[in-house]
């Protein structure tokens, strides 16, 4: 690109492509294409269950799928450390589409880099439910052969006897696979393997119980939890630090049991049996101090190791009353939701308050409205992006949030309105709020030609969007540069890409744009150190 080209005399309307570089997205419109990499970074944390307004599931699936191969065989060993690095750091809100990704590895990449992602499977399936899901994906994908073998095999043996009890009382099967048929194919019952974990397989394969209780008390516990009542079950649970997964079904319904379960019950676990604990009763008004307590470790304890998302879904689950599958209801404990409310910003990991301006622009038109966000139910790309907005204003005070709305009642007549959100809002008003706004067509140009018109002067635009931009007179990145010249600022732009799609509206060859994956554990973090970033080589050309 050279200095003449960025000179806007006659605007690009959205329908026509600007410059070679860029491709038709799904919408009709032209946007830039994300390299391979970046779609793997959206598809990791975001995943593709639900597809979106323009693309089914199988369809994403499928391109998602390929992206991450031409990575692996591209390079391998950037495509495992990725991987590896959203894992580690809790990146993701769930395990499938990392352990899809790490099992395309196996399968599809080089002899080293396979080797390397082997490697990797006991630190990325930390629990026997994400081994299973594991083999669910590399059984299909590459069968099984001597190195996943192996790995299964150890993935056993390198655990104490009292671990794999845990584990195989824990997830007895999932995703079609039992640890009876993990052991069977991975050969791991070998002669000369410890006799307490023996006995655990001869459980696992042929249902003998172990001689003795000892340390492997948790396995007689789970049998006689069979026919156990609530009394003589909330013992079993206590002596021997059962998890609900263990509790029979039909015993899952009585209030001594959860209190039980409750007493010793983990963060995440908290969390996810909100619902639960309080339609039973074990919280209840004047007895929830417990649970608000357990919900302030969120983003304060290192160990808590929570997503946003898994806050976002529990807060919004919580707070309706009533199960997505069912007939369960609940009276929500105000003090609960109100903890998973503050709880929500600190889930994502620490970012810095820079002192800057921000122009947050939610796209609320009616492609956002579809598909779901890393497979929660109900949790749409609009909903989720007022959320990311709100996370980010209750860090920055200098802040405008605007929505995508329509000027004169037709699809194609599109503004800016104000979303009147604050800081102060609470989760579910920001989501109400954007949720109520009319939307017109999809045009990502509008943030910046806004804050042009009513001169506002705005250091970082970040627009929250699914990139399918088509219904605007001028592209967004000549938007953005437009802006930069007339108002003497040098602007950046951030694009939140809330779906895994291949399309972005920031330019990549340029320094002052920049896409960002939507509810990545690490979004805010990165956001504000881009829109700290004071160097000189940002936007400052369109000014001269």
């Amino acid at each position: 690109m050279t200095y003449l080209t960025r000179i806007v005399t006659d605007p690009v309307p959205q329908d026509e492509p600007l410059d070679e570089r860029q491709v038709p997205n799904s919408a009709g419109g032209y946007s830039y294409p994300v390299d391979d990499f970046t779609r793997l970074g959206r598809f990791l944390i975001l995943g593709s269950e639900g597809g979106s307004y323009y693309a089914g599931e199988r369809q994403l699936t499928l391109e998602n799928a390929a992206a991450v191969k031409r990575c692996v065989e591209r390079d391998g060993e950037r495509t495992v450390t990725e991987i590896m690095d959203v894992i580690r750091q809790g990146r993701a809100p769930k395990s499938g589409p990392p352990l899809f990704a790490l099992a395309v590895a196996t399968a599809h990449g080089s002899e080293d880099t396979r080797k390397l992602a082997l490697e990797q499977v006991p630190d990325a399936a930390s629990t026997a439910s994400q081994l299973m899901q594991f083999v669910q994906y590399a059984d299909t994908l590459r069968g099984w052969g001597r190195g996943l073998r192996n790995v299964v095999a150890n993935w056993y043996l390198e655990k104490t006897p009292e671990q794999v009890a845990y584990q195989a009382v824990k997830y007895r099967q999932r995703y079609g696979w039992t640890h009876r048929d993990l052991l069977r194919k991975s050969h791991a019952d070998t002669p000369d393997i410890n006799p307490d974990l023996r006995e655990v397989f001869q459980w696992v394969t042929h249902g003998d119980l172990p001689a003795e209780q000892g340390a492997l008390g948790v396995i007689h516990a789970y049998e006689q939890a069979k026919t156990a009542d609530a009394k003589t079950l909330a013992a079993l649970i206590r002596e021997n630090r059962m998890s609900w997964e263990m509790v029979p079904a039909e015993m899952l319904q009585e209030k001594e049991v959860w209190q039980a379960l409750y007493e010793d019950m983990p963060l995440v676990a908290t969390v996810r049996n909100l619902a639960t604990l309080t339609r039973v009763g074990v919280i209840a008004p004047m007895q929830f101090d417990r649970a608000v307590e357990t919900i302030g470790r969120i983003g304060r304890d290192d160990r808590s190791r929570i997503h946003p998302i898994q806050v976002l879904s529990a807060l919004a689950t919580y707070r309706s009353g009533k199960g997505q599958r069912g007939n369960n209801t609940w009276t929500p404990v105000p003090q609960v939701t109100e903890a998973l409310d503050a709880a929500f910003e600190r889930s994502f990991q620490h970012a810095p308050q820079t002192g800057k301006r921000f122009y947050l622009a939610v796209d609320v038109s009616g492609s956002m409205s579809y598909g779901q966000i890393a497979g929660v139910p109900g949790l749409t790309p609009r909903e989720a992006a007022a959320a990311m907005a709100m996370a980010i204003a209750r860090r920055e005070p200098n802040h405008y949030i605007a929505g995508f709305s329509r000027s004169d009642g037709s699809y194609r007549g599109a503004m800016m309105a104000s979303l009147d959100i604050t800081a102060g809002d609470s989760l579910t008003d920001a989501m109400r709020k954007t949720e109520e706004m009319p939307f017109g067509g999809t045009d990502c140009a509008l943030p910046m030609m806004d804050a042009l018109d009513k001169k506002i002067p705005a250091d970082c635009f970040v627009v929250l969007t699914d990139g399918e931009t088509w219904a605007g007179k001028i592209h967004p990145a000549e938007a953005l540069r437009k802006y930069r010249r007339e108002m003497e600022i040098p602007a950046k732009l951030v694009v939140v890409g809330m779906v895994s799609n291949g399309f972005t509206i920031a330019d990549p060859e340029e320094a002052g744009m920049l896409d960002v994956v939507g509810f990545d554990a690490a979004a805010p973090r990165i956001i504000a150190d881009f829109a700290g970033s004071d160097k000189r080589d940002v936007g400052e050309e369109e000014m001269e």
